[in-house]
């Protein structure tokens, strides 16, 4: 136990069945594996080809677009670096840039425009990027609606000392370079899930990141430490998800893949993890 909490580098492709109806997202998860395995033997290949004058580093999601030195220009460029069962989740791809100007999180029913929350409830694809380094305290979840990328490249962003992100019955999600850390329970209060509905939640787990029911989600380049919870929890029918080059320490229960064995709707769960570092100070369930 304690040589895995030192694992720098770790790939593994989960399958929860080998037996998948036709209405899962991948109806042979063995080509996944294959493109995946390839996806690294290439990226490997063309690093050791070009020696010193690569940018390459072998990981296939990261030579994917940090060697283009004008990546800020083409932030969605990002939405097609996905390998695994979640290399289809595009994300805000298709709509434009929302700036998040304001770390403030005061109204959960009425967002103001330019915080966090007011971007990721809204029906409309959208890019959300930050416009400096920030601490986002919550007051409440995060409730994301779909088609939406949280990108914290170029700023130093957490998430941190409240309720953290919930993707609950949503499509289509990218986290990217986030830190998110000391998540808490919120709930037992009302919160706007979109622009025409708020409602009133329950305690939550205190989470870093809860995908529930959500499906083409990826989360990339994460750092997640010390929540009440789980680190990242896919459970209730969540599928088609990769979750790479994150990096985990200080925690109990790391990551949970599936809630309950009696759970059948968990059976065509397809999530791939691959390129974390499973660090310092954890104890269990990497994965479970």
């Amino acid at each position: 136990m304690a040589l895995l909490t030192h694992i720098v580098f770790f790939f593994f492709t989960f399958l929860t069945s080998t037996l998948l109806s036709s209405s899962s997202p991948v109806p042979d998860p063995e080509l996944v594996v294959e493109e995946v395995h390839k996806s690294i033997i290439n990226a490997t290949r063309a690093r050791r080809n070009l020696g010193y004058l690569s940018c390459g580093t072998g990981n296939p999601i990261d030579d994917c677009w940090r060697c283009d030195p004008n990546w800020e220009k083409n932030r969605q460029r990002l939405a097609d670096c996905a390998i695994g069962f979640g290399k289809n989740a595009i994300g805000g791809r298709d709509g434009r840039i929302y700036v998040v100007t304001d770390s403030s999180d005061n109204d959960v029913v009425n967002p103001k425009p330019g915080t966090l929350r007011y971007g990721v409830i809204q029906d409309e694809p959208l890019w959300i990027i930050f416009a400096r380094d920030m601490v986002i305290k919550l007051k409440e979840e995060l409730i994301m609606n779909s088609f939406k990328t949280l990108d914290g490249r170029g700023a130093s962003v957490h998430i941190a000392g409240g309720p953290c992100i919930t993707v609950q019955f949503v499509t289509n999600i990218i986290i990217h370079g986030l830190n998110i850390h000391d998540c808490k329970p919120g709930g037992n209060a009302m919160v706007r899930d979109s622009p025409h509905h708020f409602g009133w939640r329950t305690i939550s787990d205190g989470d870093g990141v809860s995908i529930f029911g959500g499906s083409h989600v990826w989360v990339d380049h994460c750092s997640l430490s010390n929540c009440q919870d789980g680190l990242i929890d896919a459970i209730h029918g969540s599928t088609a998800i990769t979750l790479s080059n994150n990096y985990m320490t200080h925690h109990d229960k790391v990551m949970l893949l599936g809630h309950s064995d009696s759970y059948t709707q968990d059976k065509n769960m397809q999530v791939t993890i691959a390129f974390n570092h499973f660090g310092e100070g954890l104890v269990q369930r990497m994965p479970r």
